[in-house]
């Protein structure tokens, strides 16, 4: 009866108190919006606003949901609403550039053909062929579009990413200069022994498609001023005026994605004859010149070894062996918040560098690819004539220290060239308060061999990639392309979040009960032993024989048995006892407490704004 009463009145102040706050937070401060969220979910990141401040001509946004078709699909519904008061807030701060539409695509229904038309991905959810459409189409006034086919739910950390970025496309209508200074014939390059043109590597014809693409010859002197994107490959014997030049297209704001290498295998030079193999060149390339100065180097002549994500490879015999300086990175190797490479499942590299990050760096650097704790540094010396993979792991011994492979550097940095260069002239940048640079401590990952399967079809080149190489580079332009604004956006946290302190006391409850259990177990097959020694012991006409010790044993095990599984009811019980509790309380505070101190705070301020008021007219 007392829990019935309770209940009763329970319910009764979270119903009014929910209306009372409703209604004077409609009446008294409409316009007002206050984000409680722990990390501000529904408030628009600083970069996000700059670009919604960048728009000149109105842009209009679509946002496709069925609400019938998701009818049961309560986590989707709920993560959709998140999508849609973003959005909102979007619209409310671009002070009408932004005109947001809310579209039910039902089936059949004209909104449905125009969710199609515009490229939205429409998922079968019944047998009888019903889709279920979530996702934005964004159009500007030459008629530009721009679409997410798909909100997925496991995307929601960089959901604010993902539209920003769409907004920044429409605004910014010219394709971003992606400038290529390369010393190894990454754009193709004509075979001198049989005269025919070799193609480009696949990752610099997938470029081509989205980008503008201009070849930067080595020996130039100054980077020219269109060029928006810089990437270097395999930067070897560059001038100290190129040097100079990268530099202040840094500094002045210039986007630099650059690949380096402590032994590059695709520099190797052909051998024109196996029994005279040539002499070894240089394979090495660094930009320690220039980025030391913000921070960060890349060791000499060292190549890392990795064993825990080392790939097979043809040993001597062609049995597989494993080959702990060409690595398969994974998943857990990525920084999980960065947008470049949160969504990658796997990078392959060869015979990588490992850079190292100055304690006292005043740019911020952040690690984009580590290794695992199974490595160590290995000397290049080891990698010019190996025969054997093999011979590497005699030696090794992983030091516990996890190596930077990748990083991203943003922020303030300095000139390397403090003194500035002679006969150069015009006004030289000494620093930047905003750099944007991709830092790869590798030049292998680019080539082919590592990450695609090439095929002629036709006479056209269909590539079947098996590795996410190829878009470890298109991120990284596309994040650098979006300029100072897009970069600065970094993932948030999801909307839907587990209650950590009930799946604590579920852990610590369920690792009593499984300890209880594990004993319970042990005992039985204790038991068990003793039954079948004790059936070994029969008497005449098979008799079981027992001794009275071995009748007291065995009743004494019963009832410690019993104990047994009554401890764990009581485990189970307090379990579920105290989980209930604790989400009665959340559940209060949440729907009841908070609304009652929100409703009790605007009645405050109401009242103080009525008495100002009185004030001021006496």
């Amino acid at each position: 009866m007392n829990r019935q009463y309770y209940s009763g009145i329970g319910l009764l102040l979270l119903v009014a108190g929910f209306l009372i706050f409703t209604a004077l937070n409609n009446l008294l401060f409409g316009g007002l919006r206050l984000d409680l969220t722990e990390n501000n979910l529904y408030t628009l990141s600083d970069g996000s606003k700059e670009i919604v401040r960048s728009i000149d001509e109105p842009i209009n946004l679509y946002f496709f949901f069925s609400e019938k078709s998701s009818e049961n699909l309560t986590q989707l519904r709920t993560y959709a609403t998140r999508v849609k008061e973003l959005l909102e807030e979007y619209a409310l701060v671009s002070d009408g550039k932004i005109n947001l539409s809310i579209v039910d695509p039902e089936p059949f229904s004209d909104a449905e053909d125009q969710a199609a038309e515009f490229g939205l991905q429409g998922v079968p959810i019944t047998t009888a062929g019903d889709e279920l459409y979530f996702g934005l189409a964004a159009t500007n006034a030459l008629d530009d579009v721009e679409i997410i086919s798909f909100f997925q739910p496991d995307k929601e950390e960089f959901l604010e990413y993902e539209i920003s970025k769409l907004i920044q496309s429409l605004v910014v209508a010219e394709k971003p200069i992606v400038g290529i200074m390369s010393s190894l014939e990454v754009q193709g390059e004509v075979n001198m022994q049989t005269f025919q043109m070799t193609p480009s590597w696949m990752v610099i014809e997938q470029l081509e498609q989205v980008y503008d693409v201009q070849k930067l010859a080595t020996d130039i002197e100054t980077i020219p001023g269109e060029i928006d994107i810089l990437m270097l490959i395999h930067p070897k014997g560059l001038s100290e005026s190129l040097l100079f030049s990268i530099d202040q297209f840094v500094m002045g704001g210039g986007k630099l994605l650059a690949f380096i290498d402590p032994l590059a295998e695709t520099d190797r030079p052909q051998q024109a004859n196996p029994m005279m193999p040539a002499a070894p060149t240089v394979q090495s390339s660094t930009l320690n010149r220039l980025t030391e100065a913000w921070g960060i180097t890349m060791r000499d002549n060292i190549i890392l070894g990795d064993s825990q994500t080392a790939l097979a490879v043809s040993g001597p015999s062609g049995t597989p062996v494993r080959h702990v300086a060409i690595l398969g990175m994974e998943s857990d190797n990525f920084s999980e918040d960065d947008v470049v490479t949160s969504s990658l499942e796997s990078i392959n590299f060869a015979t990588a560098g490992i850079l190292d990050v100055a304690e006292d760096a005043s740019t911020n650097i952040e690690a984009l690819v580590s290794s695992t704790s199974y490595a160590m540094p290995l000397h290049s010396f080891q990698f010019q004539f190996l025969s054997n993979p093999e011979d590497l792991l005699q030696a090794f011994s992983p030091t516990g220290e996890r190596y930077v492979v990748a990083a991203r550097l943003t922020g303030s940095a300095s000139t390397a060239f403090p003194d500035g260069l002679e006969d150069v002239e015009g006004e030289q940048l000494m620093s930047s308060d905003s750099i944007s640079v991709i830092l790869v401590a590798d030049t292998d990952v680019l080539s082919d061999r590592m990450w695609v399967q090439v095929q002629n079809f036709f006479g056209q080149r269909i590539a079947s990639p098996w590795a996410n190489n190829g878009d470890l580079i298109i991120n990284s332009l596309d994040n650098l392309s979006g300029g100072a604004s897009l970069i600065s956006i970094r993932s948030r946290g999801r909307f839907t979040r587990p209650f950590d302190v009930v799946q604590d006391l579920r852990r610590e409850a369920e690792a009593r009960y499984l300890e209880n259990a594990n004993d319970l177990q042990a005992r039985l097959a204790e038991t068990e032993q003793q039954l079948t020694e004790l059936q070994s012991a029969q008497g005449e006409g098979n008799l079981l024989v027992l001794t009275p010790e071995q009748e007291e044993a065995l009743v004494q095990f019963q009832q410690e048995k019993l104990k047994i599984r009554k401890q764990l009811r009581d485990v189970r019980h307090q379990l579920d006892s105290d989980i209930e509790v604790l989400g009665s309380t959340l559940k209060f505070i949440n729907i009841a407490l908070i609304p009652i101190l929100m409703t009790l705070v605007l009645l405050g301020l109401n009242v103080l704004r009525l008495r100002r008021d009185q004030e001021m007219k006496a």
